[in-house]
């Protein structure tokens, strides 16, 4: 299937996101990569007539830890079925008061923490620098939170994401040093995901589902238990939300030209990139 275009819009996120009633004609692809096989089968269908895929970022099973999915061959895999705007959704826990469980947070900046996780396609013969002062495209999440709100979602744009290893979850100490940073919420997913999105030329818009106050506050320290059942009433949330907003991504105009970023950033010129790297990146880079 790779190398069809089968849809032009994809989410990532929780394995649930895709039983939404609204979306028909499902069809499950598996796709081979150069970077290896994604988290799980890609989903393809249509809401209310728009084409869009789904991929769950830990796997159907979620038996995939933070630091062990394979990010560059979930975009990869994206990219050769002809998408260019990804909606990824993510469980996080709230370094704000104002940010209680259940909020959704349409960050507009992430800060990454993560130490263990190749977040770059170049590299062994090929250098390139993508421009990541705005991580986001803010057209598709100032949409989306408009939207979230018209459906009673308690809903905040803008804030800090800052992106930890995992798969443990914060010290107080930690917790209490994010908050002082100003950060907003906490998370261990989207840095990598941002980065190679960035450099694969995709539009890239984050919804952040509250589901904790990390452990800074206390008596609401988090736990897997109470992560979730709030996970569950914040994916019945997302599943309106995409129902709703996914007919209207394509109409929007991205004002940040995200997939112009890649342009000019890989350094080392054509005939300096070795033939099977090239052979490999290709999709990416051109």
């Amino acid at each position: 299937m790779a190398g069809k275009k089968l849809a032009e819009i994809a989410i990532i996120g929780g394995s649930g996101l895709y039983e939404i009633k609204e979306f028909t004609n499902k069809k499950e692809i598996k796709i081979k990569t150069p970077f290896g096989n994604p988290s799980d089968a890609i989903v393809v269908g249509s809401i209310s007539g728009t084409k869009c895929a789904f991929l769950p970022r830990h796997g159907k099973k979620h038996a995939i830890l933070p630091t062990e999915i394979p990010q560059k061959a979930n975009l990869w895999a994206l990219k050769s079925i002809g998408v260019k705007t990804i909606i990824s959704a993510s469980a996080v826990g709230s370094l704000k008061q104002s940010l209680p469980p259940t909020h959704f947070v349409f960050p507009d900046q992430f800060v990454d923490e993560t130490r263990h996780r190749p977040s770059t396609f170049f590299g062994d013969g090929i250098v390139g620098h993508v421009p990541m002062a705005e991580p986001f495209c803010k057209a598709i999440s100032k949409m989306m939170y408009k939207e979230s709100k018209k459906l009673k979602i308690k809903s905040h744009f803008g804030g800090t994401y800052v992106c930890m290893e995992g798969p443990g979850f914060s010290t107080k100490a930690e917790s209490h040093y994010h908050r002082k940073m100003g950060y907003s919420i906490i998370g261990m997913t989207l840095a990598t995901e941002a980065k190679l999105a960035r450099e694969a030329g995709f539009c890239y818009a984050p919804v952040s589902l509250v589901t904790d106050y990390d452990c800074w506050k206390e008596g609401e320290e988090v736990d897997q238990e109470k992560v979730t059942r709030t996970v569950r009433l914040n994916v019945e949330n997302m599943k309106k939300l995409l129902a709703k907003v996914i007919p209207q991504l394509a109409k929007i105009k991205c004002s940040g030209s995200c997939r112009d970023f890649t342009k000019g950033s890989v350094l080392t010129a054509r005939k300096d990139i070795p033939a099977k790297l090239y052979n490999k990146l290709k999709l990416i880079i051109e």
